[in-house]
């Protein structure tokens, strides 16, 4: 090599830059936009004022509004699909959001019709408990007069002719809770078969308690998960149990709305079990981009109050509509059947069509195949209950309804696709990445040894041969120097040491 061309590396390799360390993996693709304006006259402008008044992500202020219509009218409207099937219209929803992102605030705002008619409920029910009490007991006294008046009753075929003429016992009265936030679905079987009200709703703005209670605990995981699929698909309730019998409860309905937060989301929609059993492919998903640090103060709109209480009342007075059960059998729905006008009826063939050409092998909805088996029937759900929210009395989904229930479908559908590939992670990379945020969060030194990692670092590390697996990512990404020969740490000489590369370096 001549001089200069030695002096021209030489310039070039003290002048060389270390590349940055690399991230982990792939950033999650920005969410959408929620289609606020698919949600129609109401529940459109409420979502729009709970979010001016919040702060709160569009997205959860439309899902909450939605799910609470879902409850209303689950209990009134059932869908029919061109397939001929009748199915519910109730709906589970899912809305995935950081902490600090005011999923309460819009809970409190979306809930308050459902609120107010459960308070209907409980007066209601005080006042029948009271009647059935007085009917029991004059029911109970004449039966026992019956048994006893030889004069009157002088044989076993009078008695029993007198007690078939006067009837069967005085039922109780429906219960009066609509709204409960961490069932166990043993617990759900249970209300419904004591005279439950018929139309119930697992809402919770702080849903980790439901997905980390009993309920989706591993002994109960696939009981709850098959239930809340029957429910979902209009199934009867069949329960079959030591000390209460048998019974077959048709004609109960249920919705969900459940707020999480991300590091959550993955035991639900990302569990094997709970995904090849369907569950998953229930829930209508939005996981929007964070508003922290946007959300910079200004004075409520005031027609955002307006459409707020447009909104609860119009609502109110869906969940207000007399059951359709029969007297003989009140706690059992009976819901009218909706059909598709027949444009609706052509765009939602057409729809299925799209939809099954994408679940092709390769196809853009592969990845997300669950919801998109099901997405024709979400959207029809959804358009029914556009279009009774619209006239409580709707006999018909018109085709605006329809696409308005696509427009939503199909945006659920982008959120499963860009949460599927968010999760498409190995578990070592999910693992390296709690240990590089624990390195730069809780360990304060600059270097780092072996056994500091598995004794003292993320509780799913806790072996050399697990620590040395994770490592080995942080290094090949540029987050860790392997110290040649080792160095002390803390007094202590460790062989195996690295070099913690800092966070903007």
């Amino acid at each position: 090599m001549t001089a200069a061309r030695a002096k021209v590396a030489f310039k070039q390799a003290e002048t060389f830059t270390p590349e940055p360390p690399r991230p982990l993996r792939r950033e999650v693709s920005p969410a959408e936009a929620f289609p606020i304006e698919a949600l129609g006259d109401v529940l459109g402008p409420a979502a729009k004022g709970i979010h001016d008044r919040t702060k709160a992500p569009v997205a959860i202020c439309g899902q909450a509004v939605l799910a609470v219509a879902a409850l209303a009218v689950q209990a009134h409207a059932d869908v029919q699909l061109p397939t001929l099937q009748v199915r519910p219209t109730s709906e589970f929803f899912l809305s995935v959001a950081e902490t600090g992102e005011r999923k309460s605030a819009v809970d409190r705002h979306a809930l308050w019709p459902a609120e107010k008619f459960e308070e209907t409920l409980r007066t209601r029910h005080e006042t029948a408990m009271q009647v059935f009490a007085n009917a029991t007991d004059a029911y109970t006294t004449q039966r026992e007069r019956i048994k006893r008046d030889k004069t009157k009753y002088p044989s076993q075929e009078a008695v029993r002719a007198a007690l078939d003429a006067l009837g069967l016992a005085p039922k109780p009265p429906i219960k009066d809770m609509l709204l409960c936030s961490e069932p166990t679905l043993e617990g759900v079987e249970r209300y419904f078969a004591g005279h439950g009200y018929p139309s119930i709703g697992v809402f919770s703005a702080e849903g980790g308690k439901f997905i980390g209670g009993h309920a989706m605990r591993d002994d109960a995981k696939l009981h709850s998960a098959a239930s809340l699929s029957d429910l979902w698909d209009g199934g009867k309730v069949r329960r079959l149990r030591a000390g209460d019998g048998a019974c077959v409860l048709p004609g109960r309905r249920v919705s969900a709305h459940l707020m999480v937060q991300p590091e959550i989301v993955g035991s639900l929609l990302f569990d094997s079990l709970l995904t090849k059993q369907g569950l998953t492919s229930r829930f209508l998903t939005v996981a929007p981009d964070p508003t922290s640090g946007t959300r910079l103060w200004s004075d409520p709109k005031p027609e955002s109050d307006i459409a707020i209480r447009h909104y609860g009342a119009h609502v109110l007075s869906i969940f207000e509509q007399a059951l359709p059960t029969t007297t003989e059998r009140p706690c059992e729905l009976r819901p009218r059947e909706i059909s598709l006008s027949p444009d609706a009826r052509e765009t939602w063939i057409r729809f299925s069509d799209h939809i099954e050409r994408g679940l092709l092998p390769g196809g853009d909805l592969e990845p997300a195949k669950g919801l998109a088996n099901k997405a024709a029937e979400h959207a029809a759900r959804l358009a029914a209950v556009l279009a009774v929210v619209t006239d409580p009395d709707a006999e018909e989904i018109t085709a605006v309804h329809l696409d308005a229930g696509i427009d939503l479908i199909q945006h659920y559908l982008s959120e499963a696709l860009r949460l599927t590939e968010a999760a498409a992670v190995r578990s070592e990379i999910d693992t390296a990445q709690k240990l590089l945020v624990w390195l730069q969060r809780d360990w304060a030194k600059p270097v780092i040894s072996l056994p500091d990692i598995y004794q003292l670092g993320p509780s799913r590390i806790r072996d050399k041969k697990s620590a040395l697996a994770v490592v080995s990512i942080l290094e090949d990404h540029g987050w860790l120097n392997r110290i040649d020969g080792g160095t002390t740490i803390d007094g202590t000489f460790r062989r195996e040491a690295w070099h913690i590369v800092a966070r903007g370096a």
